[in-house]
């Protein structure tokens, strides 16, 4: 489904992504995690097209990711961020149907695809009928999941979607996650700065430093077989914080 080589992103700061060389297969969820400006969201942002990458190719389902085609390709691509990043001024409804609305779907298909949507993230439909204001973080984050669903993409792109959530709405959320991820099968990469959310989601979990993939697995090979020094102690300091927060 994505085909990347040799991309590289620089930014000014130094903070950017690449050298990066990976496949990631249709149908499948991937996790990304890795500390604070190690290159995720930066490397989401240019799977979608949102960012230009400086060198390197990019294929969404073999067609290369560039500006003569990058609106067709993004239509097909579901965009989930952080807290939603829903529209203030519309209803959660209207911020649902507008990509629809703009590639010219007729109303009946709208409402029908809302209330498919609505159906699989387990949303009521008087909720739909609000401005994001009135929502709950869970709340606006199933609307923007449906929005990010709206046309049927065949990937879908999550950066921290519960990262502002509390820890019990969280929970409820990543079960809701993984079910829909295992209904649709589609191509899902998340980003999370939480090692055992990323297991809870995927078996191919990606660990970034500095812009690269230092190691690519499951938890249980990131644990017993770490590729590097940075990684054992990333693990260890995952450890420690799921632990105090038990405690």
């Amino acid at each position: 489904m994505f085909r990347v080589e040799e991309l590289t992103k620089r930014f000014a700061g130094g903070a950017g992504a690449g050298p990066l060389t990976l496949t990631l297969q249709r149908g499948a969820t991937y996790a990304l995690i890795g500390p604070s400006g190690c290159g995720k969201s930066t490397f989401l942002r240019l799977l979608n097209g949102l960012q230009t990458p400086d060198s390197g190719l990019i294929e969404f389902d073999g067609q290369p990711v560039i500006p003569a085609n990058v609106a067709a390709i993004r239509r097909r691509i579901g965009y989930v961020i952080q807290d939603g990043g829903l529209f203030p001024h519309l209803s959660a409804r209207r911020n649902v149907s507008l990509q629809a609305e703009f590639v010219g779907w007729g109303r009946a298909r709208i409402e029908a695809r809302i209330a498919a949507l609505r159906d699989l993230v387990q949303l009521p439909d008087d909720l739909l009928d609000r401005d994001p204001a009135r929502l709950s973080g869970g709340q606006r984050q199933r609307v923007s999941l449906m929005r990010a669903l709206m046309l049927d993409p065949a990937a879908l792109l999550l950066d921290e979607p519960l990262g502002a959530l509390d820890p019990m709405i969280r929970a409820e959320l990543q079960d809701d996650l993984q079910r829909i991820f295992r209904e649709l099968e589609k191509t899902v990469v998340l980003v999370t700065h939480d090692l055992a959310e990323a297991s809870h989601f995927s078996r191919d979990i990606l660990l970034m430093a500095d812009g690269r993939v230092v190691q690519r697995g499951s938890l249980a090979e990131l644990t017993s077989q770490p590729a590097s020094e940075f990684v054992e102690r990333f693990v260890t300091a995952q450890r420690s914080l799921h632990a105090e927060a038990s405690a």
